[in-house]
């Protein structure tokens, strides 16, 4: 049985609905655009911040502005019971504690904030509160992984009650976390065996900081039924989780459309675009995959043009890569727009963050300048995917339609778009094994019969 509860998403890029279907996406976030969801019949709904691709000042001040129309918007709609959920990355990375920090300021007080990393489908998992990540069936502590190594996000810690300590610079001491570990979880019941799950959810007060542990959906399920009977009874809660705690939070049914069903929405059937911001790893190993198709044309994107001094390089570079685009979808065939894949050194954080913000313009130009009639359009990488959103294809709403694989959401543009019901797959940078970009574009293209 559907929850009570709204569940309201802020989400720090636009992959955070991977595990759900059939809600809004705001990129908006006015008082009347919340009030969309708010209003909505899904139990929940996602506000696509974006604050991952910001600095910290930056990234504060959005939330803030958010919490504060939220608070006038949830006043307005007559809502009593709502969950709030600070929605961020499986591998640690996001302005933790800042985001959390500002939402408990403006919405508090809440008797606790947990944090809840596990993403079952993305091979994440939390065990004895030390985070893995699976690599080829074999688990990784997250601190060994190219994620604690991020230029801005960086970590040393895997045990998330020291991954707290580090981040809050010592305000919350590993021994102030309280932990719910997989035993407790499953067993229902504290070490002791003295305890309910559900009476120490109702025992937090002040904001006390939680970890809790996950490796498979059922033991997020079977956590989210004692919050949500403590949240029924008057407890408020925050969380910092990755996508897997909201399947749980919002039990929705399964999707109306399997995942190997999808092309029925493709347009036309007609050839599309995919378009490849992400520069993680993984995401290049599944571009190398899917460039051996036969009938995708791949087009690469030298972004390190952008860092001369002309004013001219990225009206060229628009003009030659729309050329391209346009000649390939000519001949029936599909695009796949990449930037180029070298790493480039920057003399400090604030300059990568601006170059990032030049490589983005000139792809939403991209965006906005692709034909008409494509069938379907595939974004990879999570800042890639909110741009192409909120600035690419303009959109204020966007109605998620469900997964297409494991982790990778589909949504489609409203009927009266530029683009009419165009069918856009949200990919994240960090998901899928080496085939998967291939997956989903095979998936697109499969007839429907």
């Amino acid at each position: 049985m559907a929850t009570q509860l709204k569940v309201i998403v802020l989400d720090d890029d636009p992959t955070g609905s991977q595990t759900v279907h059939s809600c809004l996406l705001l990129t908006r976030w006015d008082e009347k655009t919340l009030q969309l969801g708010l209003s909505d019949d899904s139990p929940i709904f996602f506000v696509l911040t974006n604050t991952r691709s910001l600095p910290p000042e930056q990234a504060a001040s959005v939330t803030q502005e958010v919490c504060h129309n939220l608070k006038a918007a949830i006043a307005a709609a007559g809502i009593d019971d709502f969950l709030i959920v600070s929605r961020s990355d499986s591998t640690l990375r996001g302005h933790y504690p800042i985001e959390t920090d500002v939402i408990a300021a403006e919405l508090g007080s809440f008797d606790a904030h947990f944090l809840v990393p596990a993403f079952i489908e993305g091979g994440r998992i939390t065990r004895d509160s030390i985070h893995y990540l699976i690599v080829d069936g074999i688990p990784i502590p997250v601190h060994e992984t190219e994620f604690a190594r991020d230029s801005v996000f960086g970590y040393t810690y895997s045990y998330l009650p020291d991954y707290v300590a580090e981040k809050t610079h010592g305000r919350i001491s590993p021994a102030q976390v309280e932990r719910f570990l997989l035993n407790d979880i499953r067993s229902g019941t504290d070490v002791a065996g003295n305890v309910s799950t559900l009476e120490r959810l109702q025992n937090l007060t002040n904001n006390q900081c939680v970890v809790v542990d996950a490796e498979t959906q059922d033991d997020l399920n079977r956590f989210a039924q004692d919050v949500l009977a403590a949240a029924k009874q008057g407890k408020r809660y925050l969380f910092r989780s990755a996508a897997s705690l909201l399947t749980a939070l919002a039990q929705l049914p399964p999707q109306p459309v399997p995942p190997e069903e999808m092309s029925q929405y493709v347009r036309a059937g007609k050839p599309g675009v995919v378009l490849v911001g992400s520069h993680v790893k993984k995401t290049t190993e599944q571009l190398e995959k899917l460039l051996q198709e036969s009938d995708v044309v791949g087009i690469e994107v030298d972004v390190a043009q952008l860092l001369t001094d002309s004013l001219e390089q990225p009206h060229q570079l628009l003009d030659a890569t729309l050329e391209k685009i346009y000649a390939t979808h000519a001949a029936g065939k599909t695009s796949v727009v990449f930037t180029s894949r070298e790493e480039l050194v920057f003399a400090d954080v604030q300059t990568r963050l601006q170059f990032g913000i030049s490589v983005s313009a000139l792809l939403m130009d991209i965006v906005r300048g692709l034909p008409s009639d494509i069938g379907f359009l595939i974004s990879k990488g999570g800042i890639t995917s909110n741009d192409v959103l909120s600035t690419g294809l303009a959109l204020t709403t966007a109605r998620l339609l469900g997964q297409v694989l494991a982790g990778c959401s589909i949504v489609r543009t409203p009927s009266d778009h530029p683009h009419p019901d165009l069918p856009v797959v949200l990919f994240p940078g960090n998901v899928g094994d080496a085939n998967a970009l291939t997956t989903v574009y095979r998936r697109l293209q499969k007839p429907h019969e």
